[in-house]
């Protein structure tokens, strides 16, 4: 009977969750091992499906009436792409807060006004 062993394995009573030894890495914070490989393989399957799917070979083939530029250089892309909105961010918010009209009554306070006591 080859069965036997494994049968008196299974039947050994097991301890409680919370005093059974747990190996090292079993858990990350509050997060089990096995739902971060869950996540890890979701992340990963979905951004191999988004490469797959968006094909730059097809980058390759001109289409009719297409007419590229020259390319930008470091410098320019850089400008283009962080240095214009940091400081187009930058001229609205000086416009707003020297072009600020508001009531003084209506400006956020950072310590309320004192109330006056409660009549009884």
């Amino acid at each position: 009977m080859t069965h036997l062993p494994s049968l008196q394995r299974r039947r050994q009573p097991r301890a409680p969750p919370d005093e059974r030894p747990h190996p090292a890495f079993d858990t990350f914070g509050t997060v089990d091992k096995k739902n971060a490989l869950r996540a890890g393989a979701l992340a990963a399957g979905t951004t191999l499906m988004m490469l797959l799917m968006s094909s730059p070979a097809l980058a390759l083939n001109r289409d009719d009436g297409d007419d590229p530029g020259s390319g930008l250089s470091v410098v320019e892309t850089l400008g283009l792409f962080v240095v214009a909105p940091i400081a187009l961010f930058a001229v609205i918010t000086g416009l707003v807060m020297v072009l600020d009209r508001s009531a003084e009554a209506h400006r956020v306070r950072t310590k309320p006004k004192a109330k006056a006591p409660a009549k009884a």
